[in-house]
């Protein structure tokens, strides 16, 4: 149920970065509020999470994920084109993720 949380924490966090985006600086109300909301909704998952996976393992495989999946969102929605270096490190997160997912013995869950 952890990962359940996790992803959806995820989710939430991608939804309310890209609409951070697009609020130009909360000076665009419905973008903002979902905001605001999205990162709530996140945070609140993200603490369910902690009661079972470590923070570490946690936070590391949210950060990774969304940033990732915010840089995706970002190709497609603000014509943002990451770089080659930008690219390499992203494969090197999802990398991280995977290692730290396959081989950790700090993951119990």
């Amino acid at each position: 149920m952890a990962y359940l949380y996790l992803a959806a924490a995820i989710v939430a966090e991608v939804i309310a970065t890209s609409a951070l985006k697009a609020s130009n600086a909360f000076t665009v109300l419905t973008p903002g509020a979902i905001s605001v909301v999205g990162y709530c909704v996140s945070f609140y998952l993200l603490a369910l999470v902690l009661r079972t996976i470590p923070v570490g393992i946690a936070y590391a495989i949210w950060c990774g994920i969304g940033i990732v999946a915010v840089n995706i969102i970002a190709i497609f929605l603000f014509n943002q084109i990451p770089d080659l270096a930008a690219i390499i490190g992203m494969a090197l997160i999802i990398v991280g993720t995977a290692v730290i997912n396959l081989f950790s013995n700090t993951v119990t869950v």
